[in-house]
């Protein structure tokens, strides 16, 4: 263990450290409070081993220090993150050995207590103590931290499509949210949405087998993915079905999006002989704008690019409009 003592009698402190040292630790030395609190927040302890009556800032002082700072440091690593010293185990040196002195070391937050005049044995034995409670708090942070990041990686996982990697509808829903609270804060800035189908996917199925047609769709999510803004977002919308929503764009600018990522999944070439007159896998899209100017609900605003789509689809297939 890394173990700070902060002792202001030179002899006490040499005799300490050279004990402590022979007991396997590491031991940083501080002669008064004020030190050895710069050297706890510049480099940690497991343990701290601090005498009551020092000049500048006293054992109490440092105390409500460190467990002030230790709660802190928890707080800020409520995310994801290595664990550091969060706790140290502290212990108090004194010759004050009355219950009054003890209890306020203890509501300070003091974890265990030395009397003076020091006995190896009982050093020992505390070290060992700690040392053993530290080790379980290690473990039940590390469990902990675990648990967060699994956590954490399942929220991410439950709002992805598991075939294809793009969000699905759950973080669909939760994105619209936001961009209705971001249009009622700040006004409409222009949103584009691009919905696009699979064209003749079915056939394709049918034709090839469902894992051909898992694989059209991983592909085809693959090229969306790799020909977009990263603020855009790409979504399994259902289906043979994709959603993609671009902020700050214009319906023309998403139109000319929409075009390129059509040309795209034309030149992959796939074999889709169902799928005339051009007998490979295509797609086909609809985009719809969101405006200051457009009335639309967000619902509204999607079921337009829906509608695009259906008029791409009527008028021949592998084409892209725009709502008007």
């Amino acid at each position: 263990m890394q173990i700070l003592l902060a002792e202001d009698d030179n002899d006490i402190r040499l005799i300490l450290k050279a004990t402590i040292e022979n007991l396997g630790h590491v031991c940083l030395t501080a002669e008064d409070g004020i030190k050895a609190w710069g050297i706890y927040q510049a480099k940690g302890a497991d343990v701290v081993i601090s005498d009551w009556l020092m000049p500048g800032m006293n054992g109490l002082e440092l105390c409500k220090l460190i467990r002030e700072y230790s709660n802190s440091q928890g707080l800020t690593r409520t995310k994801v993150s290595l664990p550091g010293h969060v706790y140290t185990y502290f212990i108090f040196l004194t010759a004050l050995d009355d219950s009054a002195h003890l209890q306020e070391g203890i509501e300070a937050g003091a974890d265990d207590y030395l009397t003076k005049p020091l006995k190896i044995q009982e050093l020992t034995f505390r070290l060992r103590v700690a040392a053993r409670i530290m080790g379980l708090y290690q473990k039940m942070t590390g469990q902990a931290y675990e648990l967060e990041r699994l956590n954490a990686n399942l929220s991410l996982e439950v709002r992805r499509d598991a075939l294809t990697g793009l969000h699905n509808r759950l973080r669909l829903t939760e994105d619209l949210e936001t961009i209705k609270a971001s249009l009622k804060r700040y006004g409409q800035p222009s949103y584009a949405a691009i919905m696009m189908d699979i064209d003749n996917f079915k056939q394709f199925n049918d034709t090839y087998g469902h894992q051909a047609g898992d694989e059209a769709l991983k592909i085809t999510a693959q090229q969306l993915l790799a020909n977009i803004r990263k603020e855009d977002t790409a979504y399994r919308y259902g289906g043979e079905e994709f959603l993609i929503i671009l902020p700050h764009q214009s319906g023309q600018k998403a139109l000319r999006v929409a075009e390129k990522l059509r040309q795209i999944i034309e030149r992959l070439q796939i074999s889709h002989p169902q799928n005339l007159p051009s007998g490979i896998l295509t797609i086909s899209t609809g985009v719809a704008e969101l405006t200051p100017n457009n009335p639309w609900t967000l619902e509204e605003w999607l079921d337009a690019a829906d509608q695009a789509l259906y008029q791409a689809k009527q008028t021949g297939r592998n084409r892209t409009s725009l709502y008007r």
